[in-house]
Formats: C-alpha cells, structure tokens, sequence
C-alpha cells in the first residue's frame, strides 16, 4: 500500500493516491473559501445597500438553489472548455464558488446585527468597507466557520464535475480514484486498496468537522436568531 500511496501503479489506478487526496484537498479548499468570499459580499450588497429591487435580487439569488451545476452542466462545461480550463484547478473550483445557500446564511446573520453598529460606524466616519471589515468580518467569524465545513465537505465529495472536466489521471480526485479501483475490466478489483484509500479519503472531512465543531455550531444558532 505504501507503493500505491506514494508511487501509484496499481492495476486499477496509475495515480498516487497521495496525489489524488491533494487534488480533493486543493479543489475543496478553493471551493470552500471562494464560496465564502462571494457569499459574504453578496449578502452584505443586499442588507445594507439601497437599490432599486434590491429585494428581488434576492430572490433571484436564492432561486439559483433549484439550478446546482448538474442542472446547468452542459452550458458550464462548454463555458469552461472555451476558457481552457479541463484539467486545471481553475475549472474544478470556480464553476462550483456561486453559492446562494451561502448568501442566505450570511443575510440572516447580518439581520441580527444592530442598527446601532452602523450608526456608530457613520459617526465615527467609517465608510462602508471599513464598518464591513472592522465591525462585521469579526463578528461573522463563526458564520463563516459554519459555511466552511458545509461546504468543505461538499467540495471533498464532488464526483461528477471533476470526472467531466479532468482527463488527465494527475487532476483526478481522490473520488474518483476510488470509483476506479472498485470497477475492474479484466481483472479483480483489489478491495483491499479500496477499503485502505477510503478510510484514508474520510479523514480530512473528519477532522475539519472536530476541529471546527464549536465554530459550526455556535456559527448556525447565531445564524437563526
């Protein structure tokens, strides 16, 4: 097994699955925090500025939760193959960092947030970016450690999007490793490296999960107040 982590060239997959776990590693990671970043602009546009329809911009984001990228998968891989970007970090992760589920959870947050913070910024002189990192990056620390374990987790697990748009076996995930190793042609499948590289595959969701606990929970029960 130590051949097959480091080395790779089993009958079943060519790839380490050392490399394979660095690509779910990179993929979820960047899909974690772009998520984030987007969400947390977006939802901080539609609570504290005044715009026309500002309200149905909303909605129109959140209406984006009945078209995940399996719905729209033709027209953004098409998209993706234009720009050049199969096999590569860019297309695993920017395709999937809209995040409308995201926005939602940032908005309630920042509904919870006194109106008293803003007027204080105002007084003291704060233009809008200072009151949103001075005052409301902090306060939203826990939010943002909730949504980075939702969507961690989401991004490790991806199968589907990075099997269409990786035809290289050095940008396979460790997803898709696995699904390999389970299905032989000619040959039997070797279970006993299937079963190890899963055990392995479940650990950094895991972990993620431990660590970041505390933060998720107390992120979601602020986030319904």
């Amino acid at each position: 097994y130590y051949r097959a982590i480091f080395i790779g060239g089993s009958r079943t997959s060519r790839e380490p699955v050392a490399n394979m776990l660095i690509n779910s590693f990179v993929s979820a990671i960047g899909i974690a925090v772009g998520k984030i970043f987007i969400s947390i602009l977006s939802a901080y546009a539609v609570v504290y500025f005044r715009f026309p329809f500002r309200k149905t911009a909303f909605w129109i984001i959140f209406i984006t939760l009945m078209l995940p990228v399996e719905v729209r998968i033709y027209p953004t891989y098409k998209v993706v193959a234009d720009l050049r970007m199969l096999d590569t970090y860019a297309g695993l992760i920017l395709p999937l960092i809209a995040s409308a589920t995201g926005t939602l959870l940032f908005r309630q947050f920042f509904m919870t947030v006194p109106d008293e913070l803003l007027e204080a910024s105002r007084i003291d002189g704060a233009g809008p970016f200072r009151f949103f990192w001075d005052t409301l990056l902090p306060l939203s620390v826990t939010t943002m450690a909730a949504l980075f374990v939702i969507q961690f987790i989401y991004g490790w697990n991806q199968y589907l999007w990075p099997l269409l748009i990786t035809t290289q076996d050095s940008m396979q995930t460790i997803v898709i490793g696995i699904k390999k190793m389970l299905v032989a042609t000619d040959e039997l499948a070797e279970w006993q490296l299937a079963m190890a590289t899963t055990v392995l595959a479940m650990l950094p969701p895991v972990a993620v999960v431990i660590f970041m606990q505390r933060l998720f929970v107390r992120g979601l029960v602020q986030t319904e107040k």
